[in-house]
């Protein structure tokens, strides 16, 4: 099926006419399966997962912008993104980081405790001097463990840029801990 039928079928859904959804449905799941399947790795997951897209899609067609994007591109991302908010929700939430340090630090004596706050201070102050959205991405990285790809996703940058920007925050980081 070529874009302009999928963005006119998109605009019928707007419309809530389940003709074309059916129709939309039969023509894009088999390209929106594969997705999910390689991101979720179950098929089970995947299935699942494809219902609750077309659920989204039919919620959010009347979002779609046919001069910003194209349809299959749309649908792609919206089924892509859905794969990967699945993927963290499985997830454990992690425990508040002053809790684990707390537990860790329950031994040490108070000249190591005021020496370890000391150094948390640098390296606070460090990254104060870095741009906020770039010091948001070394913690979720190196406090949370996001990868590379998860925080591409979610800065919405190619992944190269991620790692270009997570390398130099380090470099800055050094710099600045090191003077």
């Amino acid at each position: 099926m070529q874009d302009d039928e999928i963005s006119y079928l998109i605009g019928r859904i707007c419309l809530k006419d389940r003709r074309a959804f059916k129709r939309l449905y039969d023509a894009t799941s088999a390209k929106l399966f594969p997705i999910c399947l390689r991101i979720l790795g179950k098929r089970e997951d995947a299935e699942d997962a494809l219902q609750e897209i077309y659920v989204k899609i039919w919620q959010k067609a009347d979002r779609f912008a046919p001069d910003a994007t194209s349809p299959s591109a749309w649908l792609a991302a919206i089924a892509r993104n859905h794969a990967i908010d699945l993927i963290r929700a499985r997830r454990p939430v992690a425990s508040d980081i002053e809790e684990a340090y707390d537990i860790a630090d329950a031994a040490r004596d108070p000249e190591e405790a005021s020496i370890l706050t000391s150094e948390g201070r640098r390296i606070d102050g460090c990254m104060d001097r870095l741009e906020a959205e770039k010091a948001a991405a070394v913690r979720l990285a190196y406090v949370e463990g996001l990868s590379y790809e998860e925080l591409a996703t979610r800065y919405d940058v190619p992944l190269n840029t991620m790692k270009t920007w997570l390398r130099r925050s380090l470099l800055k980081l050094r710099e600045c801990l090191g003077s």
